[in-house]
C-alpha cells in the first residue's frame, strides 16, 4: 500500500476512473464530488450512479465528501479531474492551501479565465512550485479502464520522484504508467487533441471519409508540434504515446465526447443544441477558442488551420460544409 495519502477532485467519468485506479494500490482514499445524491448512491450502493457505473468500489478504501476543504486537507496528493471550464468557480470554495501538496492535474484543457494550462494556472494563482505540479495524460479512456482494458497513461512533473509516486499509484496489470519530464508540452497536447477530434468528429458527420481522417490526423499531429513548440521549446519525441497516442485514441474511438460532439456539428445541429444533447462536457469547444485567441496573441504565432476551421466554425458560426471545403485545400 502507498503510504501517501491521495485525493481525487470531481465526480465525473474521468475522476471514477482514477479512483478505481487508485484502489488497486492504496486506501483512505479522498474524493470529492459535489453532488449530494450521488455520494449517497455510492456510499450504499457501492458505484457512481452517473458516470462509469459499472464499476464496483470497496466503499472501506474510499473518504467520499461533498467538503473540498475537509477531502484537501486530509491528502499528501491531491489529482484534479474537473473540466477546465470549470476549475476556477469550484476552486472559490477551496479555504485550505495547497502549497504543501503534491498537485497533479487530469484536466484536458485550458482554464479560460486566466488563459492558461492547468499547472501553469496553479503555479500562478496558488503559488504552488513547479516541482510540486503534475500531469496525468493519456492516450487512455475511462470507459476502457472501467473495462480493464490494457491501457496507458503518461505521468509528467518536473520532480522524477514525485512522477514516479504517482505513477506506482496508478499503476496495475491493466494500467501502464510512463513518466515524462515535459510538463507543459504533454498539457498542451492533452488540451489540443480534443479540438482535433472535434475536426476528425466534424468531417465525419460531413461524410468524409477513413482517406480523409487519416490526412486530417497526420495534418493536426504537424499542427500540435507547431504549437507547442511555439509555446514551450525543449527536446520532445511528437510521436510519442502521450501526443499522437492521446491524439489517435482521441479522434478515433467512439468513446470519445469530443469527436461526438464534432460529429453533431458536422450533421447540422448547432453547438447549443449539440452541447444539450452531450450529457459530458466536450472539453474541446472551451480549448478552441482559448488555444484560437492564445496562438493569435502570441509574437509567435503558429500555423493552425485546423484549429481556425474549428474556431470558425463553433464560435463564428460558419458553415461547416463550406469551412471544411477550405480547409481540405490547406492539408497535405
Amino acid at each position: 500500500m502507498s503510504q501517501k495519502k491521495y485525493a481525487v477532485i470531481g465526480g465525473g467519468s474521468w475522476a471514477t476512473a482514477i479512483v478505481k485506479m487508485l484502489c488497486e494500490n492504496c486506501s483512505g482514499i479522498g474524493w470529492y464530488m459535489r453532488n449530494e445524491a450521488a455520494i449517497e448512491h455510492l456510499l450504499t450502493e457501492y458505484h457512481n450512479p452517473n458516470y462509469l457505473s459499472s464499476v464496483e468500489f470497496d466503499i472501506e478504501k474510499l473518504n467520499v465528501s461533498s467538503d473540498i476543504n475537509k477531502v484537501v486537507d486530509a491528502a499528501d496528493v491531491v489529482i484534479f479531474a474537473i473540466p477546465s471550464a470549470f476549475v476556477f468557480s469550484e476552486l472559490k470554495h477551496l479555504k485550505v492551501s495547497l502549497q504543501d501538496k503534491i498537485v497533479f492535474s487530469a484536466i484536458k484543457g485550458i482554464v479560460p479565465e486566466t488563459n492558461l494550462i492547468v499547472g501553469e494556472h496553479f503555479h500562478n494563482e496558488y503559488n504552488i512550485p513547479f516541482e510540486n505540479i503534475g500531469v496525468i495524460t493519456g492516450p487512455c479512456h475511462a470507459e476502457e479502464v472501467a473495462l480493464e482494458r490494457l491501457s496507458y497513461l503518461t505521468i509528467a512533473s518536473a520532480s522524477e520522484e514525485n512522477a514516479k509516486l504517482v505513477a506506482n499509484a496508478l499503476s496495475s496489470w491493466y494500467i501502464n504508467c510512463k513518466i515524462s519530464d515535459d510538463i507543459i508540452g504533454t498539457e498542451y497536447a492533452a488540451m489540443l487533441k480534443n479540438i482535433y477530434a472535434i475536426a476528425a468528429g466534424i468531417a465525419h458527420g460531413l461524410g468524409y471519409g477513413d482517406n480523409f481522417q487519416s490526412v486530417l490526423m497526420s495534418n493536426s499531429i504537424r499542427e500540435m508540434k507547431r504549437f507547442i513548440k511555439k509555446r514551450h521549446k525543449m527536446k520532445r519525441n511528437i510521436n510519442n504515446s502521450a501526443y499522437l497516442g492521446d491524439l489517435l485514441v482521441t479522434g478515433y474511438s467512439t468513446f470519445s465526447r469530443n469527436r461526438m460532439f464534432g460529429n453533431m456539428i458536422g450533421k447540422g445541429y448547432t453547438v447549443k443544441s449539440a452541447q444539450m444533447e452531450m450529457s459530458m462536457v466536450a472539453e474541446g469547444y472551451y480549448a478552441t477558442n482559448c488555444a484560437h485567441k492564445l496562438n493569435k496573441a502570441s509574437k509567435k504565432v503558429a500555423r493552425t488551420p485546423i484549429i481556425d476551421a474549428v474556431f470558425d466554425v463553433l464560435y463564428e458560426d460558419k458553415n461547416p460544409k463550406k469551412v471544411f471545403k477550405k480547409l481540405t485545400e490547406r492539408l497535405d
